[in-house]
């Protein structure tokens, strides 16, 4: 929305015009309202949700300090996707086909997150919404995600080409990048790999129907596998949201420099056109979680439910997909990963276990496994500090893969 009065008031001798149409002041604003809107409405939301009695009903497992969070207010995701969508509307360009995925993704996993905690809040159902909806829900998203970067003209990536600067050509690629053809593709990034790309029709037998077809598979698996990894994580206060903060920061800087010809050529990353407009919807979901984790923090005021959790989940698999990085998730997501694996781990090898022996047998003394390192006397905060420390350490691993290739 201010977007397009930052673009009216370019042609006006206001001093100070063309401010906002830098994508760093823009990202800037993002941040900073995104913080204040978290830091200073939260309160309120919290209170709103005492109110009505919103609190999480807690299962007795056994862990230390447990039953002491029951009541605490829930469904606080509500205040991560407010303090996202508004500085969003009011800074990004919202023309951009991907902040209009990255919009729809938001909205669409906030409500169904949010119908799963209303249904264990208030029908008192434990178990919430039913998973067979989850995973609709979850599909259906990536559906949209992937017939949109299929069939809108706006998505494409486009192939670099060199201008000598110099009157003696002795590199074919000497002189400064320029844009050259852009196509529509089922291309992404290979870490490690210079200029190497997968294409995923190649592995369908090169027809680009059905490799489209494949890749819609392939943007299901991902949202579906992101978003309930990021569920599974949610179990200790300020986890998730610690564990996330790194991940977004990370995600937003790829955009920002894959949509530059230069930066893409310097670090040789594939050329997505209008990418780099992702750091404005970064840094605001950057700002959400900073934000959030100053009531998320143990003792927690607020848990964000399933409302937050299946959201972050699904907005870090989406913005991956967008700019074509979405193999490296296992790397930069991978706190995610291993909550998921052990809960895979411990689920078959006790079914395993009690089919063989007549008595289920566990790996990990509980999953998912933060719940483990619990069991063994971990307090919440040195569990949530090491995640944390983990994903930072994944993160600056996950930038280092630019230089390695």
């Amino acid at each position: 929305m201010l977007y397009e009065l930052f673009s009216y008031l370019k042609n006006t001798d206001l001093p100070g015009k063309d401010l906002g149409n830098f994508l760093s002041f823009r990202a800037g604003a993002a941040i900073i309202l995104s913080l204040l809107i978290t830091i200073f409405f939260g309160k309120y939301v919290i209170r709103m949700l005492r109110r009505k009695q919103i609190g999480e009903d807690i299962r007795d497992l056994g862990l230390e300090g447990q039953l002491q969070k029951k009541g605490t207010p829930t469904m606080g995701g509500i205040i991560i996707i407010m303090a996202v969508l508004i500085p969003v509307l009011l800074f990004s360009n919202l023309s951009n086909v991907y902040i209009q995925l990255m919009l729809i993704t938001t909205i669409w996993l906030g409500f169904i997150g949010g119908l799963d905690d209303y249904i264990k809040v208030f029908r008192h159902k434990k178990e919430g919404l039913n998973g067979r909806f989850k995973v609709f829900g979850q599909v259906g998203l990536g559906i949209i995600v992937g017939t949109t970067m299929w069939l809108s003209s706006d998505i494409v990536i486009k192939e670099k080409d060199y201008i000598n600067t110099q009157q003696e050509i002795t590199n074919e690629q000497s002189g400064e990048p320029v844009e050259k053809d852009e196509k529509k593709s089922t291309e992404t990034s290979i870490p490690f790999f210079k200029n190497t790309t997968l294409d995923y029709k190649d592995i369908v037998g090169g027809n680009e129907t059905i490799g489209w077809l494949f890749y819609i598979l392939v943007a299901i698996f991902i949202i579906t596998a992101v978003s309930n990894g990021a569920n599974l994580t949610d179990g200790i206060d300020g986890l998730l949201t610690g564990v996330s903060i790194p991940i977004v920061m990370v995600l937003g800087v790829l955009a920002y420099l894959s949509g530059h010809i230069n930066y893409s050529d310097y670090l040789n990353i594939m050329y997505i056109p209008d990418s780099a407009e992702l750091i404005v919807f970064a840094t605001a979901f950057v700002g959400a979680l900073v934000g959030f984790l100053w009531y998320n923090s143990f003792p927690a005021q607020i848990f964000m439910g399933d409302t937050g959790s299946l959201t972050i989940g699904g907005i870090i698999a989406v913005f991956a997909l967008c700019i074509r990085k979405e193999l490296l998730l296992p790397l930069l997501c991978g706190v995610f990963l291993v909550e998921a694996l052990s809960v895979i781990i411990q689920t078959t090898y006790f079914k395993y276990t009690k089919r063989k022996y007549g008595e289920g047998r566990r790996v990990f003394l509980m999953s998912p496994i933060h719940h483990h390192y619990q069991k063994k006397g971990l307090f919440e905060t040195k569990i949530m500090m090491r995640f944390f420390i983990i994903s930072l350490l994944l993160s600056a691993l996950t930038l280092v893969t630019l230089k390695i290739q």
